[in-house]
């Protein structure tokens, strides 16, 4: 497939050179030097018969008559072995017709003439590098901006800058800094060790910058001053700190590590590991669930909070006290768990933190209460016990006075929608705010004048920023188009990241009064590595679903696509369910990969997804196989209809998690729909995943109940009973260390088309959880899976 442009024939002038030479031959050259000036721009225009020349270090003659090292030699000679007659002559040809003319007398214009010449033929050739797809390859090793927190004066930011270093398949962060007094500043990079750092905070005096680092073996906190000199050693404990806060003063910090919380102190937990490696009997007992959780064994640890003084160095001093050991309860919460759940009180005396009470129900409880405890150590007091779901990521307003949290209103809906909840500390008055506003908030920040909140949340395919009165609950948007990451808010200095489906997040800074048309961009991170990639172009469009609701979606173009072409589809399908396929950048579901293949691609935010409301999130709970299919099977004929240039008889649908479960309800309820399917990680049989998944809550919630109490309802769309219709050829994708959706659902499936002699691959990785990681692995994923639709779509 071509690129849309005309490729001149092998041997002819680029009509912008024939147009530059033209006066010269008529005689028309009163002003030589316009069309010299010209000369690299029409070269420019048109720079397809030209070859990349090899460069050489002989020195060259600028028009100013000074001699510095340059290419000219190297280029002369690549374009006197070109193919074409032309190519030969025409720098020889020029230079007769302006001797005849007695324009250059001169042996020193006529270098004048023969450097801007092939100057500007170097230019073309060394700045027109070919345009070309986005590939697998390019996306593993692009680095990735995460992690921005402004100093408290607003004049700097810290990031991280995550890089992927393929020798030790494994991605890398630095920290990083920006001035922004300076008007092009230029990043400046903080540190540089082979065991990084992340988690950055700023010092209170804005002089230092706390971060996380495993430069001395473990996991521990360090302080690096900006004044110079190397960074220093935090905490120096037996344990990794798994992340940490510093108090508002400065004077105090508090961080989480894994331990026994038996254990009178650190050593006794490290000593406990120790013995276990030292046993030859490798069996373990459990008397409740979880067993395993996402990933892991349960191995009889929690997350704890510890708490402990800094000195005037800002070095830890003294002895840590436990925070939260008298809870049975991880702190932050596993496995997703983050330091947004927990919070210092302005004045540095109180931590108010997030935490499930696990018991013997916490696989099918999402019942999270805020307690409240002394940052010096004391006994935790709740705060939210009336609330029988989930209350989050606390955050005390800047005066003190009032705790501001996200909250849901179902017990065992963990996708229910999240709600800000105003707790008058001095009262134990709690109000709802913004309670008509029909958005569920993932992330937040006060303004540091307390009259709003800064939040986000999915909105029609976006994920945006909005601001939040906390008076009258009002809310405006702040951003537009595209998928706001991380931020953070100093004065009335806002800084994010932000990306889109045809770029990955880039940090951004914005005035908190100002629109989204204000924001500046200030990172420009893969620009160079990525600056000959063409990206497919996308549109959002929209279509009548079931019930004949509105339902969203999005179709991109390959990214050589041409007016006329038309183009084999690669159907994506989201997991979650309850999450959105939308206007972002991922790095293991990215359209572009799949537009850099010379696909088209088509994603459907389906009943379920988030941004819609909740009642269209709410939809799709006991309905997994029922109107998301049919928005699926909608929304592809309705791009279809729409976009011309999508090949729908070439069509193949891959997905994950929910995504990977829809592959497999399609194979026996859309027999036609496709040529090909992959499945990644998908339910294949309800009832087995019932009793062999983690998270309890979430497959009780999605079909009505327990499976030995409601089997009808795991039955209603349990892809298992329709095998007998399957005959679409499958590619199965599994992580051994998948334990949300466990192993066997992936060998049932592939066992399943095995035995009916379908056409099918298994792709297994005893390394990988529910995603794959590791950049080596997302490298094989990813082409086994183009190859795949290559198969089926190209040949």
């Amino acid at each position: 497939m071509g690129t849309g442009k005309r490729r001149a024939k092998p041997g002819a002038k680029p009509a912008a050179l024939t147009a530059l030479l033209r006066p010269f031959k008529r005689g028309k050259v009163e002003r030589p030097l316009k069309a010299w000036v010209s000369l690299p721009a029409a070269l420019l225009a048109n720079s397809a018969p030209w070859r990349s020349p090899p460069r050489t270090n002989l020195p060259s003659t600028n028009p100013c008559g000074t001699v510095a090292p340059g290419p000219v030699l190297a280029v002369e000679a690549s374009m006197a072995t070109e193919k074409g007659p032309w190519v030969r002559r025409w720098p020889q040809v020029l230079v007769q017709d302006l001797k005849r003319r007695r324009l250059l007398a001169a042996a020193g214009m006529r270098m004048i003439l023969h450097s801007l010449i092939l100057g500007a033929a170097m230019a073309a050739a060394n700045t027109q590098a070919a345009p070309r797809g986005f590939t697998v390859e390019d996306m593993v090793n692009m680095e990735r901006v995460a992690s921005p927190a402004l100093s408290p004066d607003a004049s700097r930011v810290v990031y991280t800058v995550r890089t992927t270093e393929m020798n030790k398949n494994r991605g890398h962060s630095e920290l990083w800094m920006l001035d922004l007094r300076a008007e092009r500043a230029l990043p400046r990079r903080l540190t540089q060790s082979d065991a990084g750092g992340s988690d950055p905070e700023w010092s209170a005096a804005g002089d230092a910058i706390f971060f996380l680092s495993a430069r001395s073996g473990t996991s521990q906190v360090w302080r690096l001053p900006l004044s110079g000199g190397e960074a220093m050693k935090v905490t120096d404990l037996p344990l990794d700190v798994d992340n940490f806060r510093l108090s508002p003063k400065g004077d105090r910090l508090v961080m989480s590590l894994d331990v026994f919380r038996q254990c009178a102190d650190l050593a006794c937990t490290r000593s406990r590991l120790a013995e276990r490696m030292k046993n030859k009997a490798s069996g373990r007992l459990y008397d409740r669930l979880f067993v395993r959780h996402w990933d892991s064994w349960a191995d009889g640890r929690n997350a704890v909070l510890y708490s402990g003084a800094l000195d005037g160095n800002g070095q830890l001093s003294g002895a840590i006290v436990s925070l939260t050991g008298s809870l049975d309860a991880d702190v932050p919460s596993k496995p997703y768990g983050e330091r947004d759940e927990y919070r210092f009180s302005p004045d540095g005396k109180t931590i108010v933190f997030a935490a499930r009470i696990a018991g013997q129900s916490e696989p099918w409880s999402t019942n999270f209460d805020l307690y409240e405890v002394a940052a010096a150590g004391g006994t935790p007091r709740n705060l939210t016990a009336g609330n029988k779901a989930t209350d989050t990521k606390p955050a005390y307003a800047p005066d003190g006075r009032t705790l501001a949290y996200l909250a849901t209103a179902r017990p065992g809906f963990e996708a229910d929608r999240m709600h800000m909840v105003l707790l008058d500390l001095a009262s134990g008055k709690k109000r709802n705010l913004a309670q008509n506003w029909d958005r569920s908030i993932s992330e937040f920040r006060w303004r540091p004048d307390g009259k709003a909140l800064l939040v986000g949340a999915d909105d029609l395919g976006q994920h945006r920023l909005f601001s939040m009165d906390a008076d009258n609950g009002n809310v405006t948007p702040m951003t537009g188009q595209g998928w706001v990451n991380e931020f953070d808010v100093q004065g009335d200095t806002l800084v994010l990241t932000q990306a889109n489906l045809a770029s990955a997040a880039q940090l951004f800074k914005l005035n908190v009064d100002a629109g989204a048309g204000a924001m500046t961009q200030l990172t420009q991170q893969n620009g160079e590595a990525l600056a000959n990639v063409r990206f497919g172009a996308y549109e959002q469009f929209s279509f009548l679903g079931a019930k004949g609701e509105t339902v969203y979606g999005y179709a991109m173009k390959p990214w050589n696509a041409v007016a006329g072409g038309v183009y084999p589809v690669a159907f994506l399908v989201h997991g979650g369910p309850q999450s959105s396929f939308g206007n972002a950048w991922g790095y293991r579901w990215n359209p572009q990969v799949y537009a850099g293949a010379g696909y088209a691609t088509v994603f459907i935010d389906f009943h379920g997804s988030t941004g819609y409301g909740q009642a269209f999130t709410d939809s799709i709970s006991g309905d997994w196989g029922g109107k998301p299919l049919e928005d699926l099977k909608k929304g592809l004929a309705a791009a279809a209809k729409k976009f011309p240039w999508l090949d729908r008889e070439h069509s193949c649908a891959l997905g994950a998690s929910y995504g990977g479960y829809m592959m497999n309800w399609i194979e026996g309820n859309w027999a036609d729909g496709f040529r090909c399917i992959v499945n990644h990680d998908g339910v294949f049989d309800n009832r087995a995943m019932y009793y062999s998944t983690d998270e309890l809550w979430f497959d009780e919630w999605e079909n009505g109940g327990a499976y030995y109490a409601a089997p009808k309802k795991h039955e209603k769309f349990n892809p298992v009973n329709t095998v007998h219709q399957w005959k679409t050829p499958m590619l199965v994708v599994q992580g051994e260390l998948d334990f949300r959706i466990p192993t066997t659902q992936a060998l049932g499936a592939f066992t399943a088309l095995q035995r009916q002699g379908i056409e099918s691959k298994l792709l297994i990785f005893p390394d990988e959880n529910h995603w794959v990681l590791k950049p080596a692995n997302s490298v094989l994923w990813h082409h086994t899976v183009l190859d795949w639709l290559d198969h089926y779509l190209k040949h």
